[in-house]
């Protein structure tokens, strides 16, 4: 990882436009920054990322890493960033033999911009054992609570969404960006390049909805609890369930649904029930 020829093209996540509001008002307003990325690896176009530039170098690396693309950090010696021609050069030792294989098979995801998978990575049935990690309710609140200190471009400007690696109710790293697959492989890239105290994360959490993707995604970080904001989808639930991932779905205030957690998940801090929502239980009861 020493001789890594590493740039630093970081850009600004917004930008400032011209608005007119509903008093009919003309004011500046801050938006999300929206850039093209095209990734080439040992000279082979991969894919464009839809990315705020943010932190490029990262998000291509991880991208590549979850797409089975990369073997090891220590195989890179080129990531170089260049925005005048909107282009990623990444230079490795080692390519997958079955490379064109991979990328001849392509899955376009639910993610936002349109996230794809190469090579049938949703068709694993086996990675490496994810530990057994334990959560409790209380944390999981502290956790929410800790979180509410981010979002800095989405409290400005919107249209993004955060993705963090966590330490039961610590907030190791952050990440925002347009789409929440570049937000979740650029904390993916960051690993990879030590440049995050993120070596300890056992829980993910997402603004976005818990895909198949993020599923995958977060199981090859080596990750087993998974936790947004938003809803699941069934074949996020099936992913879940065949890698051993715990997920915590509408995780928002008191609220939360959990799925695959049987036994890893202390309900310690079960709030009051609603009024109307005690009645419907006694109803029920009765």
């Amino acid at each position: 990882m020493s001789a890594l020829e590493l740039s630093r093209a970081r850009l600004p996540a917004t930008t400032e436009i011209n608005v007119v509001d509903e008093f009919g008002d003309t004011r500046q307003q801050a938006i999300a920054a929206e850039r093209a990325l095209t990734v080439y690896l040992n000279k082979r176009e991969i894919v464009t990322l839809m990315t705020l530039g943010d932190d490029p170098e990262a998000l291509v690396v991880g991208y590549l890493r979850n797409q089975g693309l990369l073997r090891a950090a220590a195989d890179l010696s080129v990531v170089q960033v260049d925005w005048e021609v909107e282009a990623a050069v990444v230079v490795t030792g080692h390519l997958p033999d079955d490379l064109e294989a991979r990328l001849s098979t392509r899955t376009v995801t639910t993610g936002c911009g349109q996230g794809t998978v190469f090579g049938k990575l949703l068709d694993q049935t086996a990675l490496t054992e994810l530990p057994d990690t334990r959560l409790t309710q209380a944390t999981l609140y502290q956790l929410l609570k800790n979180l509410n200190a981010y979002n800095e471009t989405y409290r400005s400007a919107g249209a993004v969404h955060g993705c963090a690696l966590c330490q039961q109710h610590d907030v190791l790293d952050f990440v925002e960006d347009v789409g929440r697959h570049n937000a979740v492989d650029t904390l993916a890239g960051r690993q990879w390049l030590q440049q995050s105290d993120s070596a300890n994360a056992d829980i993910f959490y997402t603004t976005g909805r818990l895909t198949s993707e993020m599923v995958l995604k977060v199981a090859q970080m080596g990750i087993s609890v998974l936790v947004s904001r938003s809803g699941v989808t069934q074949k996020g639930v099936e992913l879940a369930e065949r890698f051993g991932v715990m997920l915590i779905a509408r995780a928002k205030g008191k609220h939360l649904q959990a799925i695959n957690s049987q036994g890893r998940l202390t309900l310690d801090a079960i709030p009051p029930r609603p009024p109307r929502a005690r009645a419907a239980t006694q109803e029920a009861r009765s």
